[in-house]
């Protein structure tokens, strides 16, 4: 199927799978899929399929906050997710998709990082958050999203002895998500705005925009693609973003 095609369809409305502009794909979210991390969720949408482990460590503060926590998201796309995909080191795409995730959490303090904080100056909690592909059928990004946040809404606190986290061991704990921010991104296709892209439709757009949203209220914006965006675009967009935080919150409880 053709580019050629892909765009032709769009421009008047429609979707290659029947879908429309606004619509996403099934998605399905399981919990607890990992009996080894502290937090985990699986996200499918459609063919796309991603894994997000929370694993928490006891670590020393940065001097400029000595009183709160952190996260460090990482992402990896291997090969078996994709033939687009390298062995080796995080690559460009994944940089980006792990700073997506970790702004949007960060920005809208979906975790109060004081409460993370053990002694100040001396022990804060770091949440780590790795993200894996096993399949990228398009929309990485706010599949991740969706999975990190169910994978950290049922993160247990694990057992501490001696300032040393008991690994395998909880407590009756669990990490408090203050927010719940959705992220949606809306690509745009031959001048038409679309959600939830296959790969197919991911392989011909011109420009994306990732937006963070909670209670209505934008917390993170993340511009891709190589071509801009007009301001009316944009608006367009945010509306789309706000509308779909209703939709996909139901997901993440």
């Amino acid at each position: 199927m053709n580019s050629d095609y892909i765009e032709s369809l769009i421009e008047n409305g429609k979707r290659i799978d029947g879908r429309k502009l606004d619509e996403h794909r099934k998605i399905m979210i399981e919990q607890d899929i990992s009996k080894n991390a502290e937090g985990s969720a699986r996200c499918r949408m459609g063919d796309t399929e991603v894994i997000v482990g929370v694993k928490m460590d006891i670590g020393q503060p940065y001097s400029d906050s000595p009183d709160e926590g952190t996260i460090v998201v990482t992402a990896e796309l291997n090969p078996i997710a994709s033939p687009e995909f390298e062995s080796g080191p995080p690559g460009t795409k994944a940089t980006e998709l792990a700073r997506i995730v970790d702004r949007g959490i960060r920005e809208s303090k979906a975790l109060d990082f004081k409460k993370l904080c053990i002694r100040k100056g001396e022990k804060i909690w770091m949440v780590f958050i790795d993200i894996y592909a096993v399949n990228d059928g398009g929309n990485l990004i706010d599949a991740s999203v969706l999975a990190a946040l169910a994978a950290l809404n049922k993160t247990k606190i694990p057992k501490v002895e001696n300032d040393k986290v008991v690994y395998g061991e909880f407590t009756n704990k669990y990490l408090k998500l203050e927010k719940t921010p959705i992220l949606t991104t809306c690509y745009r296709i031959n001048g038409k705005i679309l959600v939830d892209p296959n790969y197919k439709e991911e392989a011909v757009i011109d420009s994306r925009l990732s937006i963070s949203i909670f209670n209505g209220r934008i917390h993170a914006l993340q511009k891709g693609g190589d071509k801009t965006l007009s301001l009316d675009e944009i608006k367009q967009m945010i509306d789309i973003a706000i509308k779909k935080e209703k939709e996909l919150g139901k997901y993440v409880i």
